[in-house]
């Protein structure tokens, strides 16, 4: 059984924290900010270091006993030790940020045991959070309005909608989709808002079958999409591990309305091999 302890005692105090550094965020977007580049095509911002201050700081006041793992902080092998670990990803979305379209959000996932068993995401822009517990809690905020998630009933592949990365897709994406028949799609920037578009049924469909992704990108939306009775792996059908040594998510990412994601992971494994990967090493 879930344990209750999350909605009523985590879940709130995770909920003011996002939304506190979504105001900050927010404030960053309306008055302007500096760009500067961790690496090719990775940009990062004085919003993304604030709100990761803020987030880091917050949660490590609340739960000191548990482990923090934050995109913008020196990582710390302690958290290796941890039961529980925070996985923060203060602005997701950050090239869509920066080109004001607007498709970002602050993201927070607990893993219990290497497993997604929490997460908030929320766009400041629009002031839409999402919120799940696999087995307890399912919704999306509108406005101080809650509703429940829930994902479609859509199960044939021909009539599935792909939601697709607006910056980072990759060829690997219509090799998979003309395998699984898929010709609808919506591009959207942050993985957060791409789940969120699973878990509310707008969409069916999500796959990255490529480099990229970290353990920051995936938790949150990945309680998310479980609460709402959706599926979410690698490229090659497996469980995503949290708060492991190698934080990338080598093997891509697969999620799904989960009715046929096991043939949408096999379809995604087809075609990594026929270009050359292999599921050791994935896609870095």
């Amino acid at each position: 059984m879930a344990d209750i302890d999350l909605l009523t005692h985590e879940l709130p105090i995770v909920e003011q924290l996002v939304r506190e550094a979504g105001a900050l965020v927010a404030d960053f977007y309306a008055n302007g900010f500096d760009v500067s580049w961790k690496g090719a095509d990775d940009p990062v911002t004085a919003a993304d270091h604030a709100a990761n201050q803020l987030l880091v700081a917050g949660l490590s006041r609340a739960f000191p006993s548990d482990g923090i793992l934050a995109e913008e902080s020196r990582d710390n092998s302690d958290r290796l030790q941890r039961r529980r670990v925070w996985i923060i990803d203060p602005l997701d979305g950050t090239r869509e940020f920066v080109g004001r379209i607007g498709e970002f959000c602050i993201m927070v996932g607990l893993a219990i045991e290497g497993t997604a068993a929490l997460g908030v995401v929320y766009q400041p822009v629009t002031d839409q959070l999402y919120r799940g517990i696999p087995g307890l809690l399912a919704e999306v905020v509108q406005q101080g309005v809650p509703q429940p998630l829930a994902v479609s009933t859509v199960a044939e592949p021909a009539q599935m909608r792909l939601v697709a990365s607006r910056s980072h897709r990759d060829p690997l994406v219509d090799a998979v989709c003309r395998q699984l028949g898929v010709s609808q799609e919506r591009p959207c920037g942050s993985v957060g808002l791409k789940v969120g578009l699973l878990a509310t049924g707008q969409c069916d469909l999500y796959i990255h079958p490529a480099p990229g992704l970290k353990e920051w990108d995936t938790c949150a939306p990945d309680a998310i999409l479980a609460a709402a009775g959706g599926a979410m792996s690698d490229a090659w059908g497996r469980p995503l591990r949290y708060n492991q040594v190698d934080v990338r998510q080598r093997q891509g990412l697969a999620a799904s309305n989960g009715l046929i994601h096991g043939r949408i992971t096999a379809a995604a494994a087809a075609a990594a091999v026929a270009a050359g990967y292999a599921v050791e090493n994935g896609f870095w």
